[in-house]
Formats: C-alpha cells, sequence, structure tokens
C-alpha cells in the first residue's frame, strides 16, 4: 500500500472511550433493526422482546457497539414519519441506554437525535452526514460520537445509476468536507468516525474499488467505519441471497479490517468475532 495509515488515537464515543493505543481489535457494531422493511432482516426484530433479546445475544457474542435503527434506509425506500420512528426506536433505547457496550442511534432526523441523546445514548450515526436542519445542532454540545457516511443522492434514488469520476476521491473529499463542518461547530475531532457508505449509490464496481483502496479512508486522524455486511454487492459476486452472505460479509469485514477500519458494522456478529480474533493472534506474531 503507498500510504501508511493514521491510526486515530481514541474515539469518544459517550460513556466510553475507545484509546486505539490500546488496543488491537476493531469495534465490533452488532446492527439492531427494529424495523419491519429493512433490506436484510426486516420484520426480525420489530417487537420489543425480540429486539431486545437479539440485543442481548450480540452483546453476548462480543459486539462493543449496539446501532438501532427504526427507519429503514434499502435502496428505493421512503422516509419513515418523525413519531412512527420515535415510537419504534425510544423504547429500545429507554432499556438500554445503561448496556454495558455503546448504544448507537441510527438516524438522520434531528428531533430524533435530540430525544436520543438527550436520554444518554452513547452514538449517532447519520446515512446523511448531518446534511439534514438541525443535525448537527441535535449533537453539537453532548460528547456522543458522531458517525458521518457517504451517500449519493437518497434512499428512494440513490442506486438509480450511481456514477463517480473517482469514487474513492470522491467519497474521501465529501467525509473530510463533512467532518469539517462539524467541527466549525464546535464538534471534536475526537468525537467523529466516517464511513464510505459501501451500497449506498455505489455499483458493484464502486464498492469493491473502495474496499480494495479502503485504506485511502485511513489517512484523517478518525476511525472509519465498514459496513459491507450482506449488501446486494455481496451477493451480485457470490451469487447468494440475503440469508447466505455470512462468509462473505466476514471475508468483506476482515479485507476492510487489514487496510485500517476500526469499527465493523455487521449482523453477525459471533462469526464476525471469530475472525477478528484471528486477525488480533497474528498481529500480536508481527
Amino acid at each position: 500500500m503507498s500510504k501508511q495509515n493514521i491510526t486515530p488515537v481514541a474515539w469518544r464515543c459517550g460513556r466510553f472511550l475507545f484509546d486505539w493505543g490500546q488496543r488491537r481489535a476493531p469495534i465490533v457494531m452488532g446492527i439492531l433493526n427494529v424495523t419491519p422493511d429493512s433490506f436484510s432482516d426486516g420484520g426480525q426484530f420489530a417487537h420489543r422482546d425480540t429486539a431486545l433479546r437479539h440485543a442481548e445475544q450480540m452483546m453476548a457474542e462480543g459486539a462493543e457497539m449496539i446501532d438501532v435503527g427504526g427507519e429503514s434506509s434499502r435502496p428505493g425506500s421512503e422516509p419513515l414519519a418523525l413519531q412512527e420512528e420515535l415510537d419504534r426506536v425510544m423504547p429500545i433505547l429507554e432499556v438500554l441506554k445503561d448496556a454495558p457496550v455503546a448504544i448507537s442511534i441510527d438516524t438522520y432526523k434531528a428531533k430524533v437525535m435530540k430525544a436520543a441523546v438527550d436520554l444518554g445514548i452513547d452514538c449517532v450515526n447519520d446515512i446523511w452526514a448531518f446534511r439534514q436542519p438541525h443535525a448537527i445542532e441535535a449533537v453539537a454540545h453532548s460528547q456522543c460520537g458522531v458517525m458521518l457516511m457517504h451517500m449519493q443522492k437518497d434512499p428512494a434514488t440513490m442506486q438509480f445509476d450511481p456514477h463517480y469520476e473517482d469514487v474513492v476521491a470522491e467519497v474521501n473529499g465529501f467525509l473530510i468536507e463533512r467532518a469539517v463542518a462539524l467541527e466549525d461547530e464546535g464538534v471534536a475531532r475526537e468525537r467523529l468516525a466516517i464511513d464510505p457508505g459501501f451500497g449506498f449509490g455505489k455499483t458493484v464496481e464502486h464498492n469493491m474499488t473502495m474496499l480494495a483502496h479502503f485504506h485511502e479512508f485511513c489517512q484523517h486522524d478518525m476511525p472509519v467505519v465498514a459496513g459491507l455486511s450482506r449488501k446486494s454487492s455481496l451477493g451480485a459476486i457470490t451469487g447468494k441471497d440475503i440469508g447466505h452472505r455470512q462468509t462473505a460479509s466476514v471475508a468483506a469485514a476482515l479485507m476492510a479490517l487489514e487496510r485500517g477500519a476500526k469499527i465493523l458494522r455487521v449482523h453477525d456478529v459471533s462469526e464476525t468475532m471469530d475472525a477478528v480474533k484471528i486477525w488480533v493472534a497474528t498481529q500480536d506474531c508481527l
């Protein structure tokens, strides 16, 4: 690789400080979709009790973060009403807010962010990179972690003929621009994490190019999120449907980890943790 990755010193994420000087392993972030229509597991955890059991299972398997989402962002999805999103996520967050792992809310709505931050949630994960009205001010004066993701267009239209001259350079430039925008509004750099947004306005070739050059995103003293779990690009390459993409998902996560990813956002926590443990063991032998 032409460039050496710049390892962030630490990432402030609400109640937690992830110190990269004291750890080799990435953060494994378990996905908890409390939606009836997410692309991979829509409906499985839409009820409070099943959602909480799944959160407990992912924590037991080794997840250090749980990312709770109430609105599907699958390609072609339509926006969800504010109150419906609040009704889906707030009862789950109320229970999980004191969990022994970091709890994240996956939302782009400022009022959902504010409600979660006021509750004491550790991180806000925004597919719009805090471009929606009042989003930055919803997080600016807290200590929550802030995840910025790249998306071309919006979920309803993002997969209609996505185009880039240089996908890695353009996504990288966007993420840095958004990081600077948040810093200008008082959000400390140590709270920021960036996500190139696999599958969000990208073709299979775009996604594989970003994965091959993932180290290019790891040059900015901010942890980088890899979210490839069960994505359609993996299905396009392997020929496997959503229910049979665990192996491809773990392989893609491991490739991103080898190239500098610090946060792996995954559905299959146990399988990912096994791969991470092997990777860490090899690092100890270098």
